[in-house]
């Protein structure tokens, strides 16, 4: 029987899209600029209808396109308001020019976005292309494995952006958990508010009091310091993180990290994923665990800032880790998680875990259990030394 966790919780039944529109009525922005886009249209739809209905009091601007829309975010925050907006896919690709800019700025937007496949050819089922796309843009990026971790790390990013002063995505995989149903533990509007506190930016151009400049052009002069800050912003956002998510857990009793670890200490073999796969990796750590089998899991929440000390520590004890990309780089070698995992472990200087890499679920492609399990047997098979690991990136139920 599922129960609530915090005193005053209560149990619904939402999809991954109504509790993260949810999320935003409770945090009740300034601003929300928008333009719909499957699967994340659902989100801006349902709060534009909570504006219409009375129910925030939030401004909401409907744009023509998701250029736009994060143009009038950006506009807003800099104007002095707190503001949101949310996208997938190809919107998040129309906005590059603009993602760019909200980290340059250092503006806290923050944007609900729900994970799907980029063209070509067109489709509109998940996987992290989108986002895997976007890493480098400054923008701080947390991932949800269900609807109440999507619920939860919107809470949570309005104050890790205004305490960093970093834009901040929070995602679910488009359709999977996007437009499931799941029994979700909310909390009160009046409790959400206090968590997240009032927004009292440090300066804004509407401030006549305190005039100052913003976008100025930068040539050799200043840019690369500029930058530099923008990096370093991102180291130093790791301690507000923690902090948001320690203060999270005293208040609602539900603790994050920057990533789970599912049976991992006392493991042999392991797989590192990201997002709603996670949920079926641990039925087959469960599994094998009841066949004597030392399996385990660690499930990325935070992809940016990369964690990469702290997942270079606990991955040393394994014998085999398989990193799984829902995202191809396309680069002929390797996909964007497993670089960041095998550079973590090489800067950390541990060589004691074999590491191979998988793609898998490109647009939607399903990921079942077997197919994991396939996974393992193969990290077991590299363990012992019977098979050698694999030199190349593998794709999991591909038809080649």
């Amino acid at each position: 029987m599922i129960k609530t966790i915090y005193s005053k919780g209560k149990l619904v039944a939402k999809t991954g899209n109504e509790v993260m529109a949810e999320a935003m009525r409770q945090i009740e922005p300034d601003v929300v600029a928008a333009y719909p886009i499957t699967p994340a249209t659902e989100i801006v739809q349902i709060f534009s209808q909570f504006v219409a209905d009375g129910k925030v009091k939030t401004e909401f601007v409907a744009v023509e396109s998701e250029h736009s829309a994060m143009s009038a975010t950006l506009a807003a925050t800099v104007a002095g308001a707190r503001a949101m907006t949310g996208t997938s896919s190809q919107g998040l690709c129309l906005m590059w020019e603009m993602l760019n800019i909200a980290a340059g700025l250092r503006l806290p937007v923050v944007m609900a976005e729900v994970n799907r496949a980029i063209s070509a050819p067109i489709n509109i089922h998940g996987d992290q292309s989108d986002t895997m796309g976007a890493r480098d843009t400054g923008w701080i990026q947390i991932y949800s494995e269900n609807s109440q971790e999507a619920y939860d790390n919107m809470i949570q990013a309005v104050r890790i952006a205004e305490g960093a002063k970093l834009p901040t995505l929070v995602t679910t995989d488009g359709f999977i958990i996007s437009h499931c149903m799941e029994v979700v533990e909310v909390y009160p509007d009046e409790d959400v508010k206090k968590f997240v506190g009032e927004y009292k930016p440090d300066r804004y151009l509407l401030d006549i009091d305190k005039p100052f400049t913003l976008g100025s052009i930068e040539l050799q002069d200043y840019y690369f310091e500029h930058r530099w800050q923008l990096a370093q912003a991102m180291r130093d956002s790791k301690k507000i993180i923690a902090k948001v998510a320690d203060d999270f857990a005293k208040t609602f009793g539900r603790k994050y990290d920057f990533y789970e670890k599912y049976k991992l200490d006392d493991a042999e073999i392991a797989i590192v994923v990201i997002g709603s796969t996670a949920g079926t990796a641990k039925i087959v750590v469960d599994s094998l665990r009841e066949k004597g089998v030392k399996a385990g899991l660690l499930k990325i929440r935070v992809f940016r800032p990369f964690p990469a000390e702290l997942i270079a520590k606990d991955l040393a004890h394994l014998k085999a880790v398989a990193v799984l990309d829902r995202a191809d780089s396309c680069s002929g070698t390797f996909a964007p998680l497993y670089s960041d995992i095998v550079s973590a472990l090489y800067s950390a200087q541990v060589i004691s875990p074999k590491v191979v890499n998988y793609v898998y679920g490109l647009g939607g492609r399903e990921i079942s259990v077997a197919h994991l399990a396939n996974v393992y047997d193969t990290l077991s098979n590299i363990a012992s030394g019977t098979e050698k690991p694999l030199a190349e990136v593998g794709y999991i139920n591909v038809r080649l």
